[in-house]
């Protein structure tokens, strides 16, 4: 039991540590954005993080042994599979996603894309996995947050609204397939597959919908540097050892920080005001990050003793 309570903490730190370094690219994704197109930023963006991962997957491979005290082969059929599906449904995030924020604001956007927290739990009834009523407080308060956080104009419905909630449905799907392959196969090989396919489906998306022009390119190679190997190949890989040892449901929320180390980030980086009713959406999604694990904890507490 605590070795498993270790692994928990782990998992934890590993997937606050991937929302803290997305929350600090948004920045340098909108910086990226003033020299070249929106599939033409994710296509280079994953193509580089793919780039990025093959020499960690090479030393890991020289030092590597199974069981016989031989070498695993480098690829294999499940990790060929795994990588399709999960490269396929990031790909249709990000396309959601930067189509979609073309027609609704930045505030929306960001509130809509953290509905996953929501749509994961839902996901998983069918795939047998149970949510706490608890775990659906949390749920409930961090929505709240969300709302608080980043939504400052009126309630409705538009075109990019819709699009974005495609980004949403599309993600939860993305952590359930993480939460299912992540134990069978390995976590860096599975990060490296999704971003080939993922690249590869945007750069051809980039030819038909754009007109990728390598000085453009060059000129955002540091937004494109620090997304592709910071943003994606370190922390897509967070992601998937992180929920090794985490429930999809508390790794959704736990990603969910995102959005409020953005909202700091601007603020100590780019000077931007905090105001009391983001100042409050930030307490709520912390409030239900630490609830949801302390009510975890009880849990196993209860169930040791349960078993003593």
């Amino acid at each position: 039991m605590i070795n498993t309570t270790k692994r928990q903490i782990r998992g934890i730190f590993l997937l606050t540590l991937t929302a803290f370094i997305w929350g600090t690219a948004f920045v340098a994704q909108r910086r990226g954005m003033d020299y070249v197109g929106p599939v033409t930023f994710i296509a280079v963006r994953f193509l580089i993080a793919t780039v990025s991962l093959l020499p960690v997957i090479y030393v890991r491979s020289i030092f590597s042994r199974n069981a016989e005290g031989e070498r695993p082969p480098v690829f294999s059929l499940p990790l060929i599979k795994s990588g399709a599906w999960c490269g396929v449904v990031i790909f249709a995030c990000g396309m959601f996603q930067q189509i979609g924020i073309m027609y609704t604001t930045v505030g929306k956007s960001g509130f809509i894309t953290t509905l996953y927290i929501v749509i994961v739990p839902i996901f998983g009834l069918p795939l047998g996995l149970r949510m706490k009523w608890h775990s659906w407080c949390c749920v409930c308060i961090a929505i709240a947050g969300m709302y608080l956080l980043c939504v400052n104009e009126s309630v409705s419905l538009n075109r990019g609204d819709v699009l974005t909630l495609f980004c949403a449905i599309f993600y939860a799907v993305h952590i359930l397939l993480v939460n299912h392959y992540s134990p069978l196969v390995d976590g860096v090989k599975l990060s490296c597959a999704q971003f080939f396919v993922c690249g590869a489906l945007a750069l051809a998306a980039a030819f038909i919908f754009e007109e990728p022009k390598p000085q453009a390119i060059f000129s955002a190679w540091a937004p494109l540097l620090y997304t592709g190997v910071l943003s994606s190949g370190v922390a897509f890989t967070l992601q998937i050892l992180g929920q090794r040892d985490v429930n999809p449901t508390a790794a959704s929320l736990v990603m969910s920080l995102e959005a409020v180390f953005a909202v700091l980030m601007g603020w100590l980086l780019l000077s931007e005001t905090l105001t009391a009713r983001e100042i409050s959406g930030c307490v709520l999604i912390f409030a239900a990050n630490i609830a949801v694990q302390l009510m975890g904890a009880m849990d196993a507490s209860g169930k040791r003793i349960n078993s003593g």
